[in-house]
């Protein structure tokens, strides 16, 4: 026959009970705590997420899109021409009271000359192909070389992007990373849209 619990055995049970009720909370706080760290880590280092705000890369990006930023890729390999890079704004920009990050398009790389004119961009002396545009820029631009270290960023609404022909280049420290992959809306999931590349033949009429 069973004997009734003692008040010590009940004592002894409670306790036991307490403890592992706190040891479940310590556990779940470690847990939580690990979780942050890791999330924050991966934010700073690795990848972020990032939403478009304004409607300087149409058609490419639209308003509200969100966007995956691959922040390891050029602690390897430098940015390449067409890539959509986010970055803080440079000098200039800061003295004007910018603070948010910038996302534009690489086009001009250390060392190139690039030109705008005529409705078309060229780099090197050759036009590039864009066929990701929302309409040919109406200004002139150059021609500039774009100085070492240092990036010619365009946005793809050339006429309604305040961008490089505005306020100069982006030193390669200011980049934070490369746009890789759209998550939201899921219609519009996947990677975004391949770099430019210059034209198979040369203009048949010179940019003068």
């Amino acid at each position: 026959m069973a004997k009734p619990e003692t008040s010590s055995t009940s004592t002894a049970k409670s306790e036991t009970s307490t403890a592992k009720k706190e040891n479940v909370w310590l556990e779940n706080a470690k847990t939580l705590g690990l979780s942050i760290i890791f999330a924050l880590g991966i934010r700073q280092f690795v990848a972020e997420a990032r939403y478009i705000p304004s409607g300087s890369m149409l058609p490419t990006l639209q308003i509200n899109d969100r966007l995956i930023i691959d922040k390891v890729s050029y602690r390897f390999n430098p940015p390449q021409r067409g890539d959509i890079v986010v970055f803080e704004p440079p000098f200039p920009l800061r003295e004007r009271g910018y603070d948010d990050a910038f996302i534009k398009r690489v086009i001009g790389l250390p060392g190139d000359t690039v030109e705008v004119r005529d409705g078309r961009v060229s780099v090197n002396g050759k036009v590039l192909n864009e066929n990701y545009v929302a309409q040919e820029p109406s200004y002139t631009w150059g021609p500039k070389t774009v100085p070492a270290n240092s990036y010619l960023v365009l946005g793809d609404n050339r006429n309604n992007s305040y961008d490089s022909h505005y306020w100069g280049f982006v030193p390669a420290n200011k980049i934070i990373g490369k746009a890789l992959v759209r998550f939201w809306p899921l219609n519009r999931l996947g990677e975004v849209d391949p770099p430019p590349s210059h034209q198979q033949t040369p203009p048949t009429e010179p940019l003068s």
